[in-house]
């Protein structure tokens, strides 16, 4: 959904470069994004009523979000470890 708020590139457009870089090389960045896509589509069609669920699994969802959303900061902010490597 073109319209679904929170997405990565509206939450961190000043890292836009380095989620794409990101997602091509790093597997576990990879997943992490496509996990927080998930959950953020989900609370999405939630918060609409296209499918609604209980305030508990709304919270859980939204607790989610965040850790994912705070897994991928981190991952933006590091420096980059494959310019360490051999």
């Amino acid at each position: 959904m073109p319209n679904t708020p929170h997405q990565l590139a509206d939450e961190f457009p000043e890292h836009l470069a380095t989620i794409r870089h990101l997602r091509a090389v790093d597997g576990h960045f990879h997943r992490i994004c496509e996990d927080y896509q998930a959950v953020n589509l989900a609370i999405h069609r939630a918060e609409t009523d296209i499918e609604p669920v209980a305030d508990l699994g709304m919270i859980d969802m939204r607790k989610a979000r965040m850790r994912l959303k705070d897994e991928i900061y981190g991952m933006l902010t590091q420096p980059e470890k494959a310019a360490e490597d051999p």
